[in-house]
């Protein structure tokens, strides 16, 4: 086996992330680590080179592949960022644990993340979309979509499934903005540190009273109570379910949405067949590919697509990327409902594939197909080209997104 393929031997290394172009394909700077596949080198912020993984197959072996750490508080972690450079310090629950101990920490959680769960819930998401869409008929035209329904509707969502106070949300979405996209050090670490110190009190008073319904009520005393998780542990639980549970899928839908509008053609196929409307967001999350460059550190050394990956070296698997892999999905940048898109990884793969799927799913299902229904002149209030999304080192979507109906 050699150290670098020939192929990653004639390009100098992209720098990884960058910024999009349009906000669902890749950045075009990303076009050589497609020609590149599987497996070529970036250099991210701080200089350092790490391995790219960029082929559909060897990103699904590799995300299995135990020889991978997700512990960011390992010496040699890759940071895309200086902000996600200053969290290195602390694992997040679930997220930066590695097995035997992430199996424990999601075997605690997966009986309120199940296909049946989310099911379940499908009534009470659904509630959820229609009174945020009555509250945008009632004021009237032109409304901005991110703050007026994206975002509310994941928010309300996960609120009632873990038990935190909706009448919160304004603080939490705020913290979770800022250390998601904050480019001050500082400003990241106070973010996290109000997250725990809200979360914390919330805690508190749960186990202080009756149990409740929410996830959380049930890690508080079943949990904390018998002292399998402790009270830092309970609270690193809270962050990433809260944090994740609404950031990510109020993306997708306002990117979602975006995306819908600049193609009418495939619009009007699930207008006309709302049928098509679980396939369509499996395809639109294989195309936005918004959680783009999951990270890892080799702890062994590893061979894989005639390529030696050392002990020691960073791993970054970009999604946007990998979810575009010809070999898997021809004509891999037009949007196709008719295709067989359930094998992306966009909600990455293996033991870290993302918990909460089957809720995400159902909840993209429901918004999608509701705001177009109840809003058939739905379009966007300016030109396409003015609409602001987020930078390339956060999660994918949009700052704001103006429409009018």
């Amino acid at each position: 086996m050699t150290d670098v393929t020939d192929s990653t031997q004639l390009l100098a290394p992209v720098a990884f992330p960058q910024d999009r172009t349009c906000p669902y394909h890749p950045p075009t700077a990303y076009d050589p680590l497609r020609a590149a596949r599987p497996l070529t080198r970036v250099t991210l912020y701080d200089g350092r080179t790490a391995w790219l993984v960029s082929g559909h197959d060897t990103a699904r072996a590799l995300l299995a592949d135990p020889r991978l750490s997700t512990d960011r508080t390992r010496a040699g972690y890759p940071a895309t960022s200086p902000r996600f450079k200053a969290l290195l310090d602390r694992r997040a629950a679930l997220l930066n644990v590695d097995d035997p101990e992430h199996h424990a920490q999601r075997r605690m959680l997966v009986s309120s993340f199940t296909l049946k769960r989310a099911t379940a819930m499908r009534p009470a998401i659904q509630r959820i979309v229609d009174e945020r869409i009555d509250a945008m008929l009632a004021q009237g035209p032109p409304a901005e979509l991110v703050s007026a329904f994206a975002l509310p509707v994941p928010s309300t969502v996960i609120c009632e499934l873990l038990g935190v106070p909706y009448a919160d949300h304004e603080f939490f979405e705020e913290q979770s903005r800022r250390l998601l996209r904050s480019r001050d050090v500082a400003e990241v670490r106070d973010a996290r540190d109000r997250l725990d110190t809200y979360l914390g009190a919330l805690i508190d008073r749960k186990l202080d009273g009756p149990p409740g319904d929410g996830v959380l009520d049930v890690l508080v005393h079943e949990r904390l109570g018998d002292g399998t998780v402790d009270r830092e542990g309970a609270i690193a639980f809270a962050t990433i379910l809260l944090v994740a549970g609404h950031e990510t899928t109020a993306n997708m839908i306002s990117l979602g949405t975006y995306t819908l509008l600049q193609h009418p053609e495939r619009l009007a196929e699930l207008r006309a067949d709302p049928s098509l409307v679980p396939t369509a967001v499996e395809e639109l999350m294989r195309l936005l590919s918004i959680a783009d460059g999951l990270l890892r550190l080799a702890t062994e050394d590893i061979e894989v697509a005639g390529t030696t990956i050392r002990a020691g070296d960073g791993v970054v698997f970009s999604t946007s990327v990998i979810n575009r892999d010809e070999s898997a999905y021809p004509d891999p940048d037009t949007l196709d409902w008719h295709r067989p898109a359930r094998h992306h990884v966009a909600f990455g793969f293996g033991i870290h594939q993302c918990l909460g799927q089957n809720l995400a799913r159902a909840e993209l299902e429901i918004a999608l197909r509701t705001l177009f229904e109840r809003l058939p002149g739905l379009a966007l209030a300016i030109p396409a080209e003015e609409v602001r999304f987020k930078p390339g080192d956060t999660i994918q979507g949009m700052l704001e997104l103006p429409v009018t109906w």
